[in-house]
């Protein structure tokens, strides 16, 4: 920025559009100041990721995100992943980035118009804000949060400076305009100068994200002991129809719903486990330590509280670990605690009811492995709770670092105080995966068929109704009450005649409770109602 000095671009008072940036019909050349600005935004973001991963430092982009979603508001998290799925991720952060280039833009404008020294401060002050954004992370250390922040702010300023100058967006103190180069300066020129400048803060923001996300992964993990209790498919537990969802998701094809803006690398050799809070005695537990208990295999259908009547954030899988219970015996759990708490290695919190961990009727777990296959990373390596029955916003804690015993009213997990239920058990849902919505079909034998959970009751019925008139469906064999079926109905659409046809699904649970038709949103404790699809017969 001292290059600047013999400019007036710090001055405060309005100064005459310099005329070699064109004239004010120049449409482009006004713009040049807020491309300037913008791209100045772009490089501090590029290159501060870039930093941050070469010190393994907190990105700043993911803190200032990870602040927006710690301090939404009530409703948010449903609105964002009802738009976005499992993108909800990518679509924050590029909000972010787009709001920070608009930014960016005006402070482009205010260097020219106004004074170059309140447009760099301003700069600072957005440094700033994600250098604090960025301490709230749990490995952030104050050096290395502050370099990153020095380079975003740093380099925006120095980057909107040279385009600005290369633009002649500068004046004398007489006010008469400047050109660091030949006064007929092109539009071409410009282009290719801010084009090289967004390349580079593009490649140098994605070679970041690259190292933050890199490090420990499941591929590194330790060897775990044979020996585990298997779980077995029964006969007849997967239908075979065609666009049915699997009996088990592969792990790429999972679901995933989380807070982490960027996947937190954890080496396995080096992680523990720590239990404590209101036990008889507190334990810590290495990942070779938690491989040597017991281990056991089950199939387990997990769900998010944010999943829609019809959608498909909920996935069930094979999940192979440790029982919780036993861990928490070893600790000694008091009879005053009344809540478990499991909490991420990225501070992360979800409350469940000891009450629900410690009956019988079910099998907790602490995973290691999800479908014969490490723990993925992007789910919870090295360990992670599966709680069967329970939304995963009360339970199901990846990437697991502690476990602490306390009382209902002493904590309330993450989601919590923003605006969701305490308690989180999964309702009684069906979704219809084949026909889709608005498909046409032939005058046909056409299958009706999807899914249907009730986790840990258990689904004893599934009916589908063509135009009001309710049918049962064929049921795949339950693998167990915690996880969904696969149901089956073939609808005789020559029957019903050409034309539109209104198609619904309801489950009956294992306790006989019928799935509700009354619509409600996710918000507080899941979606309630029956999915409803229009065909055409023709």
């Amino acid at each position: 920025m001292s290059d600047m000095s013999d400019t007036t671009l710090g001055r405060s008072r309005p100064r005459p559009e310099p005329e070699s940036i064109g004239t004010s019909d120049d449409l482009f050349a006004r713009l040049r100041p807020a491309i300037a600005g913008a791209l100045g935004a772009l490089a501090g973001i590029g290159g501060s990721e870039l930093v941050a991963g070469v010190l393994g430092a907190p990105s700043l982009l993911a803190a200032i995100g990870s602040f927006v979603i710690d301090h939404q508001p009530a409703g948010a998290k449903d609105i964002v992943v009802g738009l976005f799925g499992t993108n909800d991720k990518l679509a924050l952060e590029t909000l972010i980035v787009i709001v920070a280039a608009l930014v960016g833009a005006g402070l482009g404008i205010l260097a020219v118009r106004r004074s170059f020294a309140l447009a760099a401060a301003g700069f600072g002050a957005f440094a700033i804000a994600g250098f604090l954004a960025s301490l709230r992370s749990p490995d952030a250390t104050p050096t290395t949060a502050l370099i990153v922040a020095f380079v975003a702010g740093m380099g925006g300023v120095q980057v909107m400076s040279l385009l600005l100058r290369a633009g002649g967006a500068g004046t004398t103190p007489a006010g008469a305009p400047v050109a660091t180069v030949a006064p007929d300066w092109s539009r071409r020129g410009f282009l290719i100068q801010a084009g090289g400048i967004a390349i580079a803060s593009s490649a140098a923001g994605l070679l970041g994200r690259r190292l933050l996300e890199g490090g420990a992964t499941e591929a590194s993990a330790p060897t775990i002991p044979g020996g585990a209790v298997k779980a077995t498919l029964p006969p007849g537990a997967e239908l075979t129809v065609e666009g049915v969802t699997p009996l088990v998701v592969p792990n790429d094809r999972f679901y995933r719903i989380d807070t982490a803006l960027i996947t937190p690398s954890v080496d396995a050799a080096t992680w523990r486990l720590r239990i404590h809070g209101l036990v008889d005695h507190e334990i810590s537990l290495s990942y070779a330590e938690l491989a040597d208990l017991p281990l056991f295999e089950q199939y387990v259908t997990i769900a998010c509280v944010s999943n829609e009547v019809g959608g498909n954030l909920v996935g069930n899988a094979k999940w192979t670990g440790v029982k919780l219970r036993q861990v928490l015996d070893m600790a000694g759990v008091q009879s005053a605690a009344t809540q478990l708490v499991g909490r991420s290695v990225d501070g992360w919190t979800a409350g469940m009811p000891t009450a629900w961990v410690m009956d019988p009727a079910r099998e907790p777990m602490i995973a290691l492995q999800m479908n014969d296959a490490p723990l993925p990373k992007n789910h919870g390596y090295p360990a992670r709770l599966i709680v069967p029955g329970l939304y995963g916003y009360v339970s199901a804690t990846k990437w697991l670092a502690e476990l602490e015993l306390t009382t209902l009213e002493a904590f309330n997990g993450y989601w919590v105080p923003l605006g969701w239920s305490k308690n989180g058990p999964i309702l009684t849902q069906s979704r219809i995966d084949v026909p889709h919505d608005g498909q046409g079909v032939a005058a046909a034998r056409v299958p009706i068929a999807g899914v249907a959970w009730a986790p840990d009751r258990g689904v004893s019925r599934v009916e589908v109704a063509i135009d009001g008139e309710w049918h049962d469906a064929q049921l795949s064999m339950p693998i167990s009450k915690a996880t969904w079926v696969q149901w089956l109905y073939a609808w005789d659409a020559a029957a019903s005649g050409p034309g539109d046809h209104v198609i619904e699904v309801r489950a009956t649970d294992g306790s006989g409770q019928v799935q509700t038709a009354d619509r409600t949103p996710p918000a507080p404790d899941g979606a309630r109602g029956h999915q409803t699809i229009r065909v055409r017969v023709s």
